[in-house]
Order: structure tokens, then sequence, then C-alpha cells
């Protein structure tokens, strides 16, 4: 298959996985301001510590499974090698979830004692410790759907049922009084049902009962460096609430966890391109075609940057008033935060589905040190900064943690593997955006305000206008014709100042 044709599929794919992933990331932002709204900004604090709690536990448990079975799906034909891998997956990261559940279970009390001042604590605490098995089989199944390249099951269940189930459940729970506890049993019960049907869809893809030929030995060494290498990834993303938790109010915490999927939302686009990324490059390296993975992992990064720009440029120019429009007035001190966080993240999109490229050429081992060495360092810069900065150092521990990972993974996958997101026409791309639009936005800043009305036209014209950027500075190639008739699909009508700057092939 040619390099274009990957790409043509790779960025169809995105198309789905990008309006499933904003209805996702739209529905968790929705149930974070329902919450935020609804309860006071210490009982939301409260809520992020359980969640925090549950992502890590679900994430040890997959015990990187979850890229496992996706990478391994792809690189068998047979029905029954893959229904092995399946049951692999399903029963190992089973076993653990199960065996975390009743730790934690026996130690609910010590935990809220601990990290939390309501006292439905405990009671909330349970209620997200029992959803943990639950997630963890939604995780292996979504991961079978994702190595069977099938983006329209991922998006009923993971951006779909899942997250609006959540929301659905919260309100009518929060209209009925449960107040702190209600979003401890949205998440079981979302859980449950999506897990569910998670696997009968799965089912419909490749029947889950017949004969299987397990492949234990071979999915967990891949899969063992991630276990250490996800757990500290989740961790790196978590401990900064955890420890806030520990040193600060709950309260803080809320700030804090308000801004953070504000600037998390900026993932949805990097996460709608490497939906299929992983099982795609895994099948390039096997059919030793890593000109063509490193031309698309460049063409994709570039694109995902541009596409990502607007909001990062929103994040940093108007933090309060995007804090004031989705979480009210009583939110307005995590504006400080904002563009700190917004700056970390978005280093994450400018390199790309770096660490899923390094796990598709089979190096997770590199993965799990640069992640250690991310966690390491966020661990001490929180100590450090959080008893003297509150959720401010916690934010600017997370950017050079982040910073960290990502330097390591990237120079190891150009230094060990001459594959880097870079080539003359993305560096032009990298400058042209930010040294034009933050200078003449910030100008804009102190005459404009941001509303409810007027956060999407903002992110469009910025889109367009940077697109345009882009085309005057040289920064488009020939493999980017794909990337424009996406927009042209998207917009309904041809661009002409863009295709204009087209090169030929």
């Amino acid at each position: 298959m040619s390099e274009n044709s990957e790409l043509t599929n790779l960025v169809s794919s995105a198309h789905l996985v990008l309006i499933g992933g904003f209805i996702g990331a739209g529905s968790q932002f929705a149930e974070r301001i329902i919450i935020g709204r609804f309860l006071s900004p210490t009982a939301y604090g409260e809520v992020s510590i359980g969640i925090a709690i549950l992502t890590f536990s679900t994430t040890f448990a997959l015990a990187g499974l979850a890229q496992g079975v996706p990478r391994f799906f792809s690189r068998y034909d047979d029905e029954k090698d893959i229904r092995g891998i399946w049951l692999t997956g399903f029963c190992f990261s089973g076993a653990l979830g199960i065996f975390l559940t009743g730790i934690l279970l026996f130690s609910g009390e010590t935990i809220a004692a601990i990290l939390f001042e309501q006292p439905e604590s405990t009671t909330l605490i349970t209620l997200f410790v029992l959803a943990i098995p639950f997630v963890v089989a939604q995780g292996i199944a979504v991961g079978g759907i994702r190595g069977n390249e099938n983006t329209i099951y991922r998006t009923y269940t993971k951006d779909l049922l899942y997250p609006l189930g959540r929301i659905l459940l919260l309100v009518i729970l929060l209209a009925f009084g449960y107040g702190l506890v209600a979003a401890g049993w949205a998440y079981l019960i979302a859980a449950i049902v999506t897990s569910i049907v998670a696997h009968w869809l799965l089912h419909k893809l490749i029947p889950l009962f017949g004969p299987f030929s397990l492949h234990g030995r071979e999915m967990i060494r891949f899969s063992l460096p991630l276990v250490v290498s996800t757990v500290l990834s989740v961790l790196l993303m978590r401990t900064d609430t955890l420890m806030l938790a520990y040193f600060r109010s709950s309260e803080e915490v809320g700030q804090y966890t308000a801004a953070y999927p504000i600037a998390g939302s900026m993932l949805v686009v990097l996460t709608a391109f490497g939906y299929l990324y992983l099982p795609m490059a895994s099948r390039l390296d096997a059919d030793n075609e890593r000109d063509t993975l490193d031309d698309i992992y460049t063409v994709t990064t570039k694109w995902v940057y541009i596409i990502t720009f607007p909001a990062f440029l929103l994040f940093v120019t108007f933090p309060t008033d995007v804090m004031q429009v989705f979480f009210g007035a009583e939110y307005i001190d995590a504006a400080r935060a904002l563009p700190i966080l917004a700056a970390g993240f978005f280093l994450s999109v400018a390199v790309g589905r770096d660490r899923e490229t390094l796990s598709a050429l089979g190096d997770t081992r590199v993965i799990m040190y640069a992640n250690g060495a991310g966690f390491i360092i966020n661990i001490a810069l929180n100590v450090i900064l959080i008893p003297r900065y509150s959720f401010v150092g916690a934010s600017v521990t997370s950017m050079l943690s982040f910073g960290a990972v990502h330097a390591v993974v990237t120079f190891v996958l150009w230094y060990r593997y001459d594959i880097i997101p870079l080539s003359s026409e993305s560096v032009r791309t990298f400058v042209a955006l930010p040294v034009v639009l933050i200078p003449l936005v910030l100008l804009l800043s102190g005459e404009v305000t941001i509303t409810a009305l007027t956060i999407l036209p903002f992110l469009i014209i910025t889109g367009l206008v940077g697109i345009l950027i882009v085309a005057v500075a040289g920064g488009l190639e020939p493999q980017d014709q794909v990337a424009v008739e996406f927009f042209e699909d998207a917009v309904g009508g041809k661009l002409p100042l863009i295709r204009r700057y087209l090169p030929d092939e």
C-alpha cells in the first residue's frame, strides 16, 4: 500500500474519531462543569481525587495491554490467534483489576482520612473502586476494536456511551439529591453498561467464543515495560492532583482540576489521529516500511499542530474568560494555571505520537525509562513547589515533566531509528504560527472579551488564518493534499488560497 493510501486511511479514520473525540471531550467537559456548578469547589476537588484514583488503578490493571492487544491483533490473521490475544488481555487485566479492587476496598477509610475532607468520602471512594474491573474490561474490548482498525464501534462506546451515560446518570442523581456520591454512582453504572456493550460489538468483529491460542508470553514481554511506563504516565498526569490533596485543601484541588481538563482538551485531535496510528505503524514496521512510517508521522504531527494551535492560542491569551465561560466566577483563580498547563499539553501535540511510534517499533523499555525520569522530576518538583505555590506550582511541574518525557522519547526515535517528526515544511509551520498569531491576539486581548458565543468563531477564524499563514510561509508539501481535501470536505467547498501554495507531487 502506498504512503498516500496509508495517510488517506489514517485521515479518514481520524475524521470519524475526531467527531467522536470532540463529543467525548465535550461530554467530559460537561460532566466537570455540571459537578463544578452544582457542587462547591471543595466537593469538585474531592470528585477529582476519586477520578484520579480510578484512573491510576485501571491503568495499572490494564498492564500495558490496552496497547498490546491492538498491536498484536494487527500482526495475526488466524481467528484462533486473534481470539487468544483478546482472552490473554481480558484474563490477565481482569485478575489484576479484581485484586486491586479488593485492596482498595479494604483501605477505603484510610485513603479517605488522608486525602479527603467531606463526610461522604468513604462512600465515594467505594463506588469509584467498584468501577475498576468494569473500566478495565472496557479498555480491553476497545483495544480489540482498535486492533481491528474499526473506528465506528470505538466511537459508539468510548466517545458516546461511556461519557454521555455518565452525564445522564449524573444529572438524574444530582436532581434526586445524591450530592457528592452522584459522581461515583454515575461512573460505576456507566462502566458496567459500556463494558458489556463494547464486548458485544467486539464479538461482531471477531467471535469471542471458539478455539483460541493464547499468546501470554510474547504479550506480557511486550506489555510489562508498558505496565511501568503507562502507570508512570498516568501518575505524571494525576500525581499533581493527589499531592495537592495531601499538601493543600480540596478547594485548591478543585481550582487545579478545573483548569486541567480544559488544557487537556488540546489532545483530542492528537488522539483522533493516533487511534489507528499504532496498529498502522506496527504493520508498516513489520513490512520494513520505515520511510513511509517516518513520513506519515511527520505529516500527521504537523497537521495536529496546525489544528490544535487555535485552542492553545485561546487558553494562553484569554485564560480568565475561558474559566469564566466554563466554570463560573468561583473558578477564576484557576486562570493562573491554565496557560502553564496549556503549554505543557501543547508540547505533547508538537511532538506527535512519539510514544506510540516507539511502541510500534517494539522499544517499550525506552518509554518506561522516559516516563520514569518524568515521574521522578514530577515528584521532586511537586514536593518543592506545591507547598509554596499551590496549584500554580503543580502546573509548572506538570509542564516540565511532560517536556522531560518527550525529550527522551524523541531523542531515541531520532538517534536509534532516524525517525523525527520534522521536515523543512513542518519547521516553518512550527515557527510561523506562534510568531505571527500570538503577538497579534495579545494586542487584541485587551479590547476583546471571549464569551460562550464567541469561542467557536474565534477557533474557526484563527484556524483558517493559521492554515493560510502556513501556506504563505512555505509549510505545505505534496502529502498535504490529503489533509487539504479533509478540510475542504469539512467546510463544504474549495480552499483556492491554500491550494495555490500546495506543491505538486
